[in-house]
């Protein structure tokens, strides 16, 4: 159902793939913008990047549980961090990296940017996920 593409005359990624290549026919789910709130809509992690991206993950998998996908069918991702300094976006990675997101692996970008849309919030993640028939 899915096809992940590593391109071979690109530069190896070590956890995604180049491109994910669906079906079509397949029904897909496009996720908004996971954000680090807790359910009463409280900021997680104020200051703490990691804390942030852990609970932005869990509240990814909850989307994806609620629309009937899990993290393995997810086949692109944008991983917003707030932050300029590589050591800063590369610690969210390794939370992405060890959620399961990588299972497939993925199609995903890295950004840094200037900021995000609540007051303290650092990290952000939108999705594209394949819905599995029952």
């Amino acid at each position: 159902m899915i096809r992940r593409v590593t391109v071979p005359g690109l530069f190896t990624p070590p956890v995604y793939a180049h491109a994910s290549v669906v079906e079509a026919g397949t029904k897909l789910a496009f996720l908004a913008g996971s954000v680090p709130l807790d359910a009463d809509g409280k900021l997680v992690g104020p200051d703490d990047p990691v804390r942030q991206a852990e609970q932005v993950l869990a509240n990814l998998d909850e989307q994806l549980r609620a629309v009937g996908s899990d993290m393995a069918h997810v086949v692109s991702t944008d991983v917003y961090v707030v932050s300029d300094e590589t050591a800063v976006l590369s610690a969210v990675w390794n939370v992405v990296e060890a959620s399961g997101l990588s299972i497939g692996p993925h199609s995903s970008t890295l950004l840094g940017v200037a900021c995000l849309g609540y007051t303290g919030q650092l990290v952000e993640i939108t999705a594209t996920a394949v819905v599995p028939e029952a």
